[in-house]
């Protein structure tokens, strides 16, 4: 274990040197927690003694990361957005190329592809609110007309 890594793991207080024109000057800093392995998760257990805000907080940041996952529509946006500007780079030549690299088939890439079109009134309600119950499946293979105005008539009757 690395020098500076001591104490990560345990929670344990760590001093560090941080230099200074007049000499070192010592800081410690102590953060009561304990990692625990739990399964594939690791997880933070606070002391019975910690403060209520520091509880809370970490409560906040729990649910904020767990809003913030991405959703299989919102995963096929980026990849459809990546192709594309791979495309306008000239790393790739066609649709074709891009999946025999990836190793999927043609069609569902050009699917993928297909959410280049969507107007930005359709693209930015999916990304503010991720629950929204679009499945990814219905909005590949529905009919999209290339107007904006027109696709938001067809995702709102949806």
């Amino acid at each position: 274990m690395a020098k500076m890594d001591k104490g990560v793991l345990t929670g344990k207080p760590v001093t560090y040197p941080i230099p200074c024109p007049a000499g070192g000057v010592q800081m410690e800093t102590f953060i009561p927690w304990t990692l625990v392995k739990r399964g594939i998760r690791r997880e933070i257990i606070t002391p019975l003694d910690a403060p209520q805000a520091f509880t809370l907080e970490a409560a906040a940041e729990r649910t904020k990361r767990k809003a913030a996952q991405s959703t299989p529509l919102i995963r096929a946006l980026g990849l459809a957005h990546y192709w594309q500007r791979l495309l306008d780079e000239g790393k790739f030549r066609s649709i074709t190329d891009i999946a025999a690299a990836e190793g999927i088939d043609v069609t569902q890439a050009r699917r993928l592809l297909r959410l280049t079109l969507l107007a930005p009134a359709v693209v930015e309600p999916l990304l503010a609110n991720p629950d929204v119950a679009i499945n990814l499946e219905s909005v590949l293979r529905r009919v999209m007309p290339l107007d904006w105005q027109a696709q938001g008539a067809v995702f709102a009757r949806a």
